[in-house]
Order: structure tokens, then C-alpha cells, then sequence
């Protein structure tokens, strides 16, 4: 059934979620999120095609000057005779295999995953009744939303989506500068439109503002998509907190969450720069994560690659070692790590990315326990090498020291992550020295046992007023080690 503002306004006034922030912030994390700790986000899309510049080709492609402009006239022609809708057909998904993506997801240790339904592109993977632009009657003329989801049931891992569909508000407005396939689009019907003039400065009152026709639509996509996907969280990206959406997202998230009420499956809504009242939802931070341990949980999402969130010929590729790293920080800080990967255009996923994967996996293997279901601590950890904090500040790889230590807990265990593997022996955890000789210490467990995860033996230890000095055995590793530290 084809969805409609009647149908949203009911839902949304059901209870016992009602459209206002108070209502909204009584919602709850689901607890399978915060044991979770670790999902994959997957960019996929006709941007994969060209695999040039980023995941905003279709944006860039358009503005003269760039290297994506160029690149595209020197590959395709002009922007009039082959424009970005004309990648549609080219994207035929022939080696996508949904139950492969999902095998290697969960050898990469992952417990949920997030495909992109929709991203500022327009084109949307899965099935749609609003538009004819999607990849069940276009292109590979397959719902890969529905496959994905279907073969997600039948594992331990959790269904969620993401929406990036405000922004095309204004992502093809450059295709207007000059005689493009932009020029023509006129209706509501078309992938382009509206490509209105992008704002200069993309802050909470920017104009110009998105009109009530793309405000109603856009909460119309949304609304289909969670009723007809029922993942259990929408991510949210940028945008959405422009003051203009503001009553169309309250109305979202009550429809939302109601609905989750209603299916008995808990649903929840990630969201960026405040853009929901907080405790509505979960916070996200882009590319980046918090100094210091936070009292909510929260979510980091960055990607496997520097220089792109989608597959391009031209990644800049990051070492399984500096992601488990930013895991670690990011979960002894109370936060979860979306990780994301970009499949190729024909739908396979790159080798890199799935040895990158697979180094992850077999470390989780051996230290999961010390990420799954945990805690953070009472501090995070010590040492003197701390990430910077706020979103988009992990541009540059963080080289740990063989003093920099961070802490999870979980039952009557305190876990420590050596974050830099050294040829000494000797660990010495200021964190845990002895409160009866070190008046300033505020620990105050009684250690009965320190093992190594992977190791069964029990290491020789003592406390000093100085920490809690580990004596370890011989380990060849390039990885973070871990220390479980039982108490009585």
C-alpha cells in the first residue's frame, strides 16, 4: 500500500510515542546496542560505477573544475549526452551475493550491519512506490535492501539502514551552471530534482530552505522505508538538522518508534549535530569520537578508507591495526564503532578490504570477550597519547606508545588493552596500583588472577605503590594485547 501523510500522522499519534521532544526522549538504547560494540556501514551505489574522487561523485561530476568534472568528460563524454542517471544501467550488481556479504561481515566480527538504503544521489536499493528511481525497476532490478535483510534474519546479526536523502535537496544544483541533463529536469518525479542552490555555509537557519513539497517527500521516503524494511535502526546523515526539518523529523521519530512498539522490536534513529533533542535517539560522530568517557552510549562512524566512504580506484586504505585501535578507544569510552566498506560497482567487495576485515576478525576472536557486552570503566584509560576529539579528527593515524593503556570492564573483570606491543616484558598499570601503599590510588579491588586473552596460563603480577606491574611471556604480535584481570 502506497504510503501517505494520513497514514503517518496516525502512527505518529498512536502513542506511546507522540511528535514532540519530551515524548520522544523518554526512548530507551536497546540493550543488544550496547553490548553490539562493532557493525559494518556498507556505501553501495551507482557512484561505485565510476569508482572516481568519492561517494559524491554524483555531486562533484557536476561542479567545473574538479577532477571528478574532468574525469568525467575524458571517460564518458559530455555532462548533456551522459549524465549521472545514465549509470543506471551500467549498474547491474552481477556479482552481488548477499549471503557472501553477510558471511564476511560475521568473520569480521561484526554484530550488526548498515547498508545504505538511499544516499544523496537519489537512487534508492530497495523498493519503492514514490519513486521510479530505485534498483528494483532500474539497473540490477533487484531489492538489495530485502536481500540483505533476508539473509541478516538468519544470523545472530542485526538489520539496520540509513537514510541520506535530505541532502539531495541540493546535490545536483551545479548541474544547472551549464548545459547539462540537470538543465531539464523539472518535476518532483525526476532523480534530480530538486537540485536547488547549495547553501554556502550549511548551518541550522542556511537558505535557501528546503520547500514543505521536498519536506513532505522526504518524510514519506522515510516513513515507507522503515515500514517496509523494519530495520532496527535508521541512521541519519548530515543535514536533517537544518531548523526546517525539525516538525517533519519529530513526526519521523514518534512514527518510527511506534512502529517499533507495535512489532515488538525495538527501533532507534543515530543522528548528527544535535539534530534531535538529546535522549531521543543515539548520538553519532562522524570520523571522529570523545576525549574523555561519556554517560550515554554513543556511536563513531568512520570508514575503512582516508579519502572515501565508497569504492574508488584510488583508496587510501587503513591498517587493520589503527582500526582496532580507534575500536578499542571509542568502546572504553561507552561507544560503538560502525566501521564502513565500499563494495565495487558489479557488487563484489574489494580483497583489501576483506583482509583488512578478516585481521579484525581473528583479533576478535582471541579479545572479543574484552569488547562484546562490556563497560567502560571508571577512566579509559592512561598513557600519553590521546586521539583528538570531535568528528572529522581521525585524518591522521594515532601511533600509540608501550605506555598507552585502555580499560573495559565486565563482571568481576577489568580489562587492559596494551595498545602498543613491545619487547619488554614488564607492563606497569598505574591505574592499579596499591591503595594500602599508594594513599592517591582509587583502586580498591583485590586482584586474584592476570591472564592474557589467548593464554590460559597465569602471569606472574604484583602490586606497587607505583601500578600493577604484569611480568609477560614471550608474544610475537604487531596487535594490542589484553589483560584480564579477575578479582575476588
Amino acid at each position: 500500500m502506497k504510503i501517505s501523510l494520513e497514514e503517518i500522522q496516525r502512527v505518529a499519534n498512536q502513542g506511546p510515542f507522540y511528535p514532540d521532544w519530551n515524548s520522544l526522549a523518554t526512548y530507551q538504547v536497546p540493550q543488544w546496542f550496547q553490548e553490539a560494540k562493532f557493525g559494518i556501514f556498507i556505501h553501495w551505489g551507482l557512484y561505485s560505477i565510476p569508482a572516481f574522487g568519492s561517494e559524491w561523485y554524483s555531486r562533484n561530476m557536476y561542479i567545473q573544475g574538479t577532477a571528478e568534472f574532468d574525469h568525467h568528460i575524458n571517460t564518458y563524454g559530455p555532462h548533456k549526452e551522459f549524465g549521472y542517471k545514465d549509470f543506471i544501467p551500467l549498474f547491474t550488481a552481477e556479482d552481488f551475493r548477499a549471503d557472501e556479504w553477510v558471511r564476511i561481515f560475521q568473520e569480521a566480527g561484526a554484530q550488526y550491519i548498515f547498508p545504505v538504503a538511499e544516499h544523496h544521489d537519489g537512487f534508492q536499493l530497495y523498493s519503492s512506490q514514490l519513486s521510479p528511481f530505485n534498483s528494483v525497476e532500474m539497473g540490477p532490478k533487484r531489492d538489495i535492501l530485502q536481500e540483505l535483510s533476508q539473509e541478516t534474519q538468519k544470523t545472530p546479526l542485526h538489520f539496520c539502514t540509513s537514510s541520506h536523502r535530505a541532502e539531495h535537496h541540493f546535490f545536483f544544483s551545479h548541474g544547472k551552471d551549464f548545459d547539462s541533463d540537470v538543465t531539464g529536469e523539472v518535476g518532483r518525479e525526476e532523480l534530480y530534482w530538486p537540485a536547488m542552490p547549495e547553501p554556502e555555509h550549511h548551518s541550522l537557519f542556511t537558505k535557501p530552505y528546503p520547500s514543505k513539497e521536498f519536506l513532505d517527500d522526504w518524510l514519506l521516503r522515510t516513513c515507507e522505508l522503515v515500514r517496509d524494511y523494519q530495520p532496527e535502526i535508521l541512521y541519519f546523515d548530515w543535514w536533517i538538522q537544518h531548523a526546517a526539518f525539525k516538525e517533519h523529523l519529530k513526526l519521523f521519530g514518534a512514527y518510527y518508534y511506534n512502529l517499533g512498539v507495535s512489532t515488538g522490536k525495538p527501533t532507534s534513529i543515530c543522528y548528527k549535530h544535535d539534530a534531535m533533542a538529546f535522549g531521543s535517539g543515539i548520538i553519532e560522530m562522524e570520523r571522529g569520537g570523545f576525549a574523555e568517557i561519556q554517560p550515554f552510549t554513543w556511536q563513531t562512524d568512520t570508514a575503512i578508507a582516508r579519502n572515501s566512504w565508497g569504492y574508488t580506484e584510488q583508496l587510501d586504505y587503513k591498517s587493520a591495526k589503527e582500526i582496532i585501535h580507534t575500536l578499542i578507544d571509542v568502546v572504553s569510552k561507552n561507544g560503538n564503532l560502525l566501521l564502513n566498506i565500499g563494495p565495487k560497482g558489479d557488487g563484489s567487495i574489494p580483497k583489501k578490504d576483506q583482509e583488512i576485515l578478516r585481521e579484525i576478525g581473528d583479533w576478535l576472536q582471541i579479545n572479543g570477550q574484552a569488547i562484546y557486552g562490556s563497560r567502560a570503566w571508571r577512566q579509559f584509560g592512561e598513557g600519553p597519547t590521546q586521539p583528538a576529539s570531535g568528528p572529522f579528527s581521525d585524518g591522521n593515524c594515532i601511533e600509540y606508545t608501550s605506555q598507552d593503556y585502555r580499560f573495559t570492564v565486565k563482571g568481576g573483570v577489568i580489562y587492559a588493552f596494551l595498545m602498543e606491543p613491545f619487547s619488554e616484558q614488564q607492563v606497569l598499570i598505574q591505574a592499579l596500583a596499591d591503595e594500602r601503599e599508594n594513599p592517591i590510588s582509587h583502586f580498591h579491588g583485590i586482584i586474584e588472577k592476570v591472564s592474557l586473552l589467548g593464554d590460559e596460563r597465569s602471569l606472574e603480577w604484583k602490586q606497587t605503590p607505583q601500578g600493577l606491574s604484569v611480568l609477560l611471556p614471550s608474544i610475537s604480535s604487531d596487535l594490542p594485547l589484553v589483560l584480564e584481570i579477575a578479582l575476588r
